[in-house]
């Protein structure tokens, strides 16, 4: 039987963390919270929720929608994934996936995106 080297199984074990992105339905708007938190949300754009995951994406997105470790606006808003926003940064160290959910979410905001961050 082959053994695997212990830098070999940290480095896969480090780079399982994804980041994903939500796409929440417009009616996020009527949450004071929500509008607060983005000023210069720009009419017509979509709103999303960042996060970052140990799991696949899908099954957090699952986890949320059950309202398991949910974040609620996307238990009561989110309406799928937006694949295209993340999937090329996947998978990634946790030190990594930390700095990349801060970075899309200030690309969002910065394009106008309505953006909830936990």
């Amino acid at each position: 039987m082959e053994r695997k080297s212990t830098s070999t199984m940290r480095r896969r074990r480090k780079l399982h963390h994804h980041v994903y992105v939500v796409e929440l339905s417009k009616d996020v708007l009527l949450e004071p919270r929500f509008r607060r938190c983005n000023p210069g949300y720009i009419d017509g754009k979509p709103c999303v929720y960042v996060g970052m995951t140990g799991l696949d994406p899908d099954v957090r997105f699952d986890k949320h929608k059950a309202g398991i470790q949910a974040n609620r606006f996307v238990t009561q808003y989110g309406l799928r994934l937006l694949p295209d926003l993340y999937e090329g940064f996947n998978p990634m160290s946790y030190e990594d996936a930390v700095d990349r959910e801060i970075e899309i979410g200030i690309d969002l905001r910065s394009a106008g995106f309505g953006v909830w961050q936990a």
